[in-house]
């Protein structure tokens, strides 16, 4: 797979290297000649290419080739070009995927498919579902949202009186448009089937679309 990162900051370092180091052909764009040269003259991330250039400039990107690449990653530091970079990968070149970094939390609605955006992280929202994932039982949380918030991953803690306590998968009548991922007990992860039984204390993980979020939260918790 070839990934285009615009963004050679700390965080665009760190994607571009464990990308590569999984087999993926990545190229870093960087608009300071001061970072780029310190990338290229170190060899870091080893095995990563640079190109110093502006993202945000159509002119220049194209040098990148975006349009060959199955994903670009937009982490700059600044909302604004993350969100220009991703609407001239998506229309300009039209990249099949564009994940988008937010830093500021209050710019989350603006990361959306009107942008080019398919997938946006924003580390303060996940860093709070985690947290709320750990304490919470009984709770329907939120971990991560993708196609413009259309599809959520999302994971609740079975309470003793939650309706699903010692149901099969195959008789709590979910929704068509959702699914059980994975039932965590202890420190086993079991792929479910229809016949797999949940109990009270197991950490549920579900895909649910955005009509569907509501009933699933009344079979899971009640």
């Amino acid at each position: 797979m070839r990934v285009v990162i615009a963004g050679g900051g700390n965080v665009g370092t760190y994607i571009a290297a464990e990308l590569e180091r999984v087999g993926h052909d990545v190229l870093i764009v960087e608009v300071d000649p001061d970072r780029v040269e310190w990338g290229v003259s170190r060899h870091e991330p080893s095995g990563v290419s640079w190109l110093q250039a502006d993202a945000c400039e159509v002119s220049e990107f194209v040098l990148a080739d975006p349009g060959k690449a199955d994903v670009v990653v937009a982490v700059t530091g600044d909302d604004e070009d993350n969100l220009v970079i991703s609407l001239v990968a998506k229309q300009e070149f039209g990249v099949p995927r564009v994940v988008a970094r937010i830093n500021n939390p209050a710019n989350r609605w603006l990361f959306n498919e009107n942008w080019g955006v398919d997938v946006s992280v924003s580390t303060p929202h996940l860093l709070t579902a985690l947290v709320e994932e750990a304490v919470s039982v009984g709770s329907l949380v939120r971990l991560l949202s993708f196609g413009n918030d259309s599809v959520r991953l999302s994971e609740v803690t079975l309470a003793p009186e939650s309706p699903a306590d010692g149901k099969a998968i195959k008789d709590l009548g979910l929704p068509r448009d959702s699914t059980v991922v994975a039932v965590l007990r202890g420190d086993h992860v079991t792929v479910p089937r229809g016949d797999t039984v949940m109990y009270a204390g197991d950490e549920i993980v579900v895909l649910v679309t955005e009509e569907s979020e509501e009933d699933v939260r009344k079979i899971l918790v009640g």
